[in-house]
């Protein structure tokens, strides 16, 4: 089995899934657009609800690349900015997939499970484990972690489903909203206004080295 064709597939699937909705998939349309036969849905994925469910699958798997591309360094609120930089990126970088694994996508007779729905939680674990660094560190108040983890989340995935859908124009676009409130974020957890905007700063140094490769 070649392994590109795989990832076609599942490009193809997200793509009509995101612009045209559930009626669009079929497999001779999604095998014809991918260049190979029906069977091929049926060999990598047992069908077209499991082509669904690994396009939600492969979404997540391409997040926690972002993720852990992060290095972990003497500036904890740095590095979680450099997440919160990661997650827009690689919904930026994967619009489709990012729509369809996080629901956007309208799934119709492909619904998912409860338990394809929380897949992709292990993604927040290196976002966890940073805020516990920021605790340590004193830059963040003495809180639950994964609660303020789940609130960078939220708060990350609203601004870019809204920079997604077109909703944040110039100039209050994703790119002028995004680092005031990573900012906002890390003063929100306990940091100073001077320090959370140093490192914020910091972070944007970064992009390049640690995450450019990861793009796509």
């Amino acid at each position: 089995m070649d392994p590109r064709t795989h990832t076609v597939l599942i490009e193809i699937a997200a793509a009509l899934l995101a612009t045209e909705g559930p009626q669009a998939l079929s497999t001779r349309r999604i095998a014809a657009e991918a260049g190979t036969s029906t069977m091929a849905v049926y060999t990598y994925f047992g069908g077209m609800s499991g082509l669904v469910r690994e396009v939600v699958h492969e979404g997540f798997q391409r997040l926690e690349r972002h993720l852990t591309a992060v290095r972990s360094t003497s500036d904890p609120v740095a590095d979680m900015a450099l997440l919160g930089r990661a997650y827009r990126m690689n919904a930026l970088a994967n619009p489709h997939l990012y729509s369809v694994m996080f629901g956007g996508a309208s799934l119709s007779g492909f619904s998912l499970t409860d338990d394809d729905r929380q897949h992709g939680r292990y993604t927040l674990t290196s976002v966890v484990e940073c805020v516990a660094k920021c605790v340590a560190a004193g830059r963040f108040a003495d809180a639950d972690v994964a609660h303020v983890a789940h609130q960078m989340w939220i708060a990350t995935h609203g601004l870019v489903t809204l920079e997604l859908g077109g909703y944040l124009a110039a100039p209050l676009d994703g790119e002028a909203l995004f680092e005031p409130q990573l900012v906002a974020l890390m003063v929100g957890a306990g940091d100073r206004p001077d320090a959370a905007t140093r490192s914020v700063r910091s972070s944007r140094r970064r992009i390049e080295r640690e995450l450019s490769p990861q793009a796509g």
